[in-house]
């Protein structure tokens, strides 16, 4: 599940050498390199005392194993986190700290520019739990202060935001909610600890969809909670009341992604970013929406913020609609149509911004959503050039 001293992120310098050697020592278990993929339900005590005080670290298999607390670790050590818990999703990473850290009565500040399934998981069950919810500007910074209220409890980020990817400005947002007393939360997925360490930056809980680029080979569902010292136990009380464990199997192959996923990030977004700034001179395309490029309008709050790019950006057709969008989509063949993303096979999808509330714009032609993976660039652009042809042709 967790460990709860908290991660030695001076114990490795570099990067990849962190990825390569955290969370497991091999010579505490015969020397392999690997931890072992525990199977557990039932632990059995050596005594009955022991069993009534539970006073030994195993004490029943939703409540950690080996496996799990090796990425524990691991993650803690990359995050510089208290504790880390780990849950069968990405999703469930985001629905277990609101339901944490939220009651009847409270207030919670969501950005407008969130991942879908978090906006919905607010407007219904937390509605219906009997918390507020209020949507807010992704560009308000300091800003969010005059939307704060006597119960706001949590300001949940997410950044840069899903499909259209503002920037925000995590330090200010953090400093303004936590002096008003709220839990600030943050999805960090896109960049991963290894551009960004949302605690460095006045955050107190980060969330992961480790399906993505953790796990990197798109046939593993997982989520990690990371905490800051304050925050730890109240997280950690909750996954044990709540029971939503992660199996070992997919915990053990997330753990094993972690270790490449420093040279596998690089390679996204190095493509990623040649592919952005390609399209950007090419017929048939308005605009790109990538933060790393200059002419996004946070692209100051990423160059300051943030120590690298990933794979994922949007790109805006110039002009049309749906049977343009599906036309460019329809027209691609090494790029795949799916949802997720951070695997090693680039995808497309339409994206639709119509639950906005506070932030819509009209971008005046359909946005595509583009997963770039490890394939050449070269074969992705004359894919793309496929798809621009379509488009205009249809």
């Amino acid at each position: 599940m967790a460990r709860a001293n908290g991660g030695d992120s001076n114990r490795f310098k570099g990067i990849n050498t962190r990825l390569a050697h955290s969370g497991h020592d091999p010579h505490a278990y015969f020397g392999f390199v690997n931890p072992p993929v525990v199977h557990a339900s039932t632990v059995l005590f050596p005594d009955a005392k022991t069993m009534v005080n539970r006073a030994q670290r195993y004490t029943y298999g939703t409540h950690g194993t080996p496996t799990t607390d090796a990425l524990a670790a691991a993650i803690d050590e990359l995050e510089g986190s208290a504790g880390t818990i780990l849950v069968p999703s990405g999703l469930a990473a985001v629905t277990v700290p609101l339901l944490a850290f939220l009651s009847a009565g409270d207030h919670v500040l969501i950005v407008d520019s969130v991942y879908f399934p978090t906006r919905r998981f607010a407007n219904t069950m937390l509605k219906r739990l009997g918390v507020a919810v209020t949507y807010y500007d992704p560009l308000i910074g300091a800003g969010i202060a005059d939307l704060m209220q006597p119960n706001t409890r949590v300001v949940f980020t997410e950044s840069p935001g899903s499909n259209t990817f503002e920037v925000q400005d995590i330090p200010a947002i953090s400093q303004a909610a936590k002096a008003k007393g709220a839990v600030v939360m943050m999805d960090n997925t896109w960049a991963t600890p290894l551009y960004f360490r949302p605690l460095d930056h006045g955050v107190d809980i980060v969330i992961h969809a480790a399906t993505k680029y953790p796990a990197g080979h798109s046939d593993v569902l997982l989520g990690t909670i990371s905490a800051c010292k304050d925050h730890w136990p109240v997280l950690q009380s909750a996954h044990d009341t709540l029971g939503v464990c992660a199996s070992p199997d997919d915990v053990y192959q997330v753990l094993r992604g972690l270790r490449t996923m420093g040279v596998r990030l690089e390679h996204h977004g190095r493509s990623a970013l040649e592919i952005a700034r390609w399209l950007q001179s090419q017929a048939g395309v308005a605009e790109v929406l990538h933060p790393a490029l200059p002419s996004h309008p946070t692209h100051a709050l990423w160059k300051r913020d943030f120590g690298g790019t990933s794979g994922i950006f949007s790109v805006v057709l110039d002009g049309g609609g749906e049977s343009q969008a599906h036309a460019f989509l329809d027209a691609l063949e090494v790029f795949g149509l799916g949802y997720s993303w951070g695997g090693y096979e680039s995808l497309a999808v339409p994206v639709s911004l119509q639950d906005r509330t506070v932030s819509r714009r009209d971008y005046g032609g359909p946005v595509i959503r583009l997963q770039i993976g490890l394939e050449d660039v070269a074969d992705l652009q004359e894919d793309l050039t496929a798809g621009l042809q379509a488009a205009k042709n249809a």
